[in-house]
């Protein structure tokens, strides 16, 4: 959950403030709950809670604040005060074996591919 604190950084950046010219969104914090829930368990947005909105809504929310770059905006700024509280280390880098691939190895199968090409 966003804490008040985090809150108060983010609410600048959102779209639909009541001082916004257009139609306004219906509450941006729990918006962006939804969006860092989709975020956390990188479920599709169809599985959305819904005490955090309808999953199509806040999808087209969350395009629209893409195309608009209030991400962005928000994460440069508040990437400046980083704590690194959740450090997350992505182990997809590391490069498998070409035996854990299912690759076929051995010289002999790439000298029948290139005598089969000429």
């Amino acid at each position: 959950m966003i804490s008040d604190e985090q809150w108060a950084l983010m609410e600048p950046h959102c779209l639909g403030k009541k001082c916004d010219p257009g139609r306004s969104g219906s509450d941006a914090r729990i918006f962006l709950e939804g969006v860092l829930w989709i975020a956390r368990t990188g479920a599709p947005w169809r599985d959305l809670p819904a005490e955090l909105g309808k999953w199509n809504s806040a999808f087209k929310r969350f395009r629209n604040w893409v195309k608009r770059d209030v991400f962005h905006r928000m994460f440069k700024d508040l990437s400046s005060d980083s704590d690194f509280e959740y450090t997350m280390i992505d182990g997809t880098i590391y490069k498998v074996h070409r035996h854990g691939q299912g690759a076929k190895g051995g010289l002999k199968a790439r000298l029948l591919a290139n005598l089969e090409a000429v």
